[in-house]
């Protein structure tokens, strides 16, 4: 994959380059794109052995690579980043809440007298595991799941920056799950879930504060 990446984007490089020479491609100018394409060459053997190298250390977790491919957001790559930083372990994390803990992938609120205080952040955690949850995050934003519907339902209250805390929070107790029972499957709740789950008292409620918030004085009178 990384391979494939970097050869599309030197090759198209290359391919400019070429377009630019066309009438005018003396000998100097051959020398020197050997010498460019001696280099990529050079650049996609390393990068296939960094592969290779990549393959033989996760091939012992392949089960839990397979598992965790199945949340959307997570592809292959990112799964190999989060066992890299978490492991597949769960006996050191009680709960997933433990783990979101040591990962510092929540929102802190600190509250003094009844009153809040600062607006919350993930805090100093693992950065190489916040990054990828971050990216998992964005991706299943654009997905058509519980995951995706979760994410843009709390964009639209509270910003991305949110959702992106919220849904990355999410994944990561998915992912305690899978590890800590590797019989455990994944199963998308859907996009729907929230209007299912919802009853009619509480999506009226949700539907003046939605109104509300953009500024109308909301009075409710039952239809005859």
């Amino acid at each position: 994959m990384l391979a494939q990446f970097a050869r599309t984007r030197l090759r198209g490089k290359i391919s400019d380059l070429e377009e630019a020479f066309t009438g005018y491609f003396t000998e100097h100018h051959a020398w020197l794109l050997t010498k460019m394409l001696a280099r990529i060459d050079q650049i996609d053997a390393d990068i296939a052995d960094v592969e290779d190298k990549i393959g033989d250390q996760i091939a012992p977790f392949a089960q839990a690579v397979d598992s965790l491919d199945e949340i959307p957001g997570v592809g292959r790559v990112a799964a190999y980043v989060i066992i890299a930083e978490i492991g597949i372990d769960m006996t050191r994390f009680p709960t997933p809440n433990h783990l979101a803990s040591w990962a510092r992938f929540a929102p802190g609120i600190k509250e003094s007298a009844g009153k809040k205080k600062g607006a919350g952040s993930t805090g100093h955690g693992n950065p190489y595991l916040a990054r990828v949850l971050g990216e998992a995050a964005v991706c299943a934003g654009r997905t058509d799941t519980f995951l995706g519907e979760r994410y843009r339902r709390i964009a639209r209250r509270r910003g991305r920056k949110k959702a992106v805390v919220a849904v990355g929070r999410s994944i990561l107790v998915i992912v305690w799950h899978l590890l800590a029972d590797p019989d455990t499957r994944f199963h998308d709740l859907g996009p729907d879930f929230y209007d299912n789950r919802t009853g009619p008292d509480r999506k009226k409620r949700n539907h003046v504060r939605q109104l509300e918030a953009l500024g109308y004085k909301v009075t409710l009178e039952p239809a005859a």
